[in-house]
C-alpha cells in the first residue's frame, strides 16, 4: 500500500508542476498588410526568453509545412521549448497561408522584405513586458532571413537549424546535378547566371517552370546576391549551430562553414536527424515519409540542445 501510495503521490506531484502554455494569436502590423502568428506563452511570475522561429524557403507556413506535406516541425519545436519555459512565437511569411493577403503576387516577395517582417517581429516582441530577451530561430532558408535580421531585431542569440553555408545558387545547382538531364542542367546553369546578374528570363522549358517560374524570378534574385556564411560571420551576439547528419537537403559541410565563418559558435551535430528534424534512416527513400508525418516525434537532442543554450545566459531585462 505505502507503494501504491508513493506512487500515487508522484503522478499527482507531475501533475502539479506540469507547465500550464497559453496559445495566443498574434499580429504584425506592416505598411502593406497584417501578418498573422501564433503565440505559445509559458505561465510564469517573470518575464521568460521568447524564441521568434523563422520558416524555410517557399510557401512554408508558421508550423513548418507547405503543399508537398504536413510534417508540423515548427510547432512542435515551440511545444517543447514552451515545456522548457521558453516562450515562442511563429509566423505566416508574408505571401503564405494566413498573411498571403501581405503579398498576393509572388513577384512582390525579397529576401529584404522578409529580413524587415523577421526585424519587425522581433523588436514587437522585445518591447513586450512578458520577455525577458529575444532568440532567433531559423530553419533552413529561415537561418538565412535570421542571420540578416538579428541586429534590426535586436536579438540577444541565434539557433541555425540546417541553415545554408554557401550561396544558395551553388546549392542549387549541387541538387539539380543528380535530377536533371544535361540539356535542363544546362539551360539552369545559364539562367542561374543570368539571375545572379539581375535579369529575369521568361521563356522557361516546362519541366522547369516550378523551380524557375517568371513570377518567382525577382525572388531568386535577391536570394541568389546572399552569402550566408558572410551574414553569419557579422553576428555579434551568441548563435548556435543545428545541423542533422542524415538532412538530405543541407549538408554537414554547411554547418561546418558557418563554424569556420564564426568560431565562437557552438555546433551541434544530432545523430540520425533529418531536414524536418526527425530521427531518420539515412536512406533517401526511406525517410521521406517523414515530411508527411506530423505524428512523429522531433529528435529528442534538438530541444535540448536549443533549450540548454536560451537558457543558459537567460537575465531578466
Amino acid at each position: 500500500m505505502l507503494r501504491v501510495f508513493l506512487l500515487l503521490l508522484i503522478l499527482a506531484t507531475g501533475t502539479v508542476q506540469a507547465r500550464t502554455i497559453l496559445h495566443r494569436p498574434i499580429e504584425l502590423e506592416t505598411p502593406s498588410g497584417v501578418l498573422y502568428g501564433s503565440l505559445l506563452l509559458p505561465q510564469s511570475d517573470s518575464p521568460v526568453p521568447v524564441a521568434l522561429l523563422i520558416a524555410g524557403s517557399g510557401p512554408t507556413d508558421r508550423n513548418g509545412n507547405n503543399p508537398a506535406g504536413r510534417n508540423d516541425s515548427l510547432k512542435r519545436l515551440a511545444e517543447t521549448l514552451a515545456q522548457r519555459g521558453i516562450a515562442s512565437v511563429r509566423y505566416d511569411k508574408r505571401g503564405v497561408a494566413a498573411s498571403l493577403a501581405a503579398a498576393p503576387d509572388e513577384r512582390m516577395l525579397s529576401v529584404e522584405g522578409y529580413v524587415a517582417d523577421a526585424a519587425a517581429w522581433g523588436r514587437k516582441l522585445g518591447a513586450d513586458s512578458r520577455f525577458s530577451r529575444v532568440v532567433l530561430i531559423g530553419h533552413s532558408e529561415g537561418a538565412l532571413i535570421a542571420s540578416l535580421a538579428a541586429e534590426q531585431a535586436g536579438a540577444a542569440a541565434l539557433v541555425s537549424i540546417a541553415g545554408s553555408g554557401r550561396p544558395i545558387d551553388q546549392v542549387l545547382m549541387e541538387q539539380l546535378s543528380t535530377r536533371l538531364p544535361p540539356p535542363l542542367l544546362a539551360f539552369s546553369a545559364a539562367l542561374i547566371e543570368e539571375l545572379k546578374a539581375g535579369r529575369t528570363h521568361e521563356r522557361i522549358p516546362e519541366p522547369l517552370v516550378v523551380l524557375f517560374r517568371p513570377s518567382v524570378q525577382p525572388y531568386l534574385i535577391s536570394l541568389f546576391r546572399q552569402d550566408p556564411a558572410a551574414a553569419f560571420a557579422r553576428l555579434r551576439i551568441p548563435a548556435l549551430i543545428v545541423q542533422g547528419r542524415h538532412d538530405i537537403q543541407v549538408g554537414i559541410e554547411d554547418a561546418q562553414a558557418l563554424k569556420a565563418a564564426k568560431p565562437d559558435a557552438e555546433l551541434l551535430l544530432i545523430d540520425g536527424m533529418n531536414h524536418v528534424l526527425r530521427i531518420v534512416p539515412a536512406d533517401t527513400q526511406r525517410q521521406l515519409p517523414s515530411y508527411d508525418k506530423p505524428e512523429l516525434p522531433l529528435a529528442s537532442a534538438l530541444g535540448q540542445g536549443i533549450g540548454d543554450f536560451v537558457l543558459r545566459d537567460e537575465q531578466p531585462k
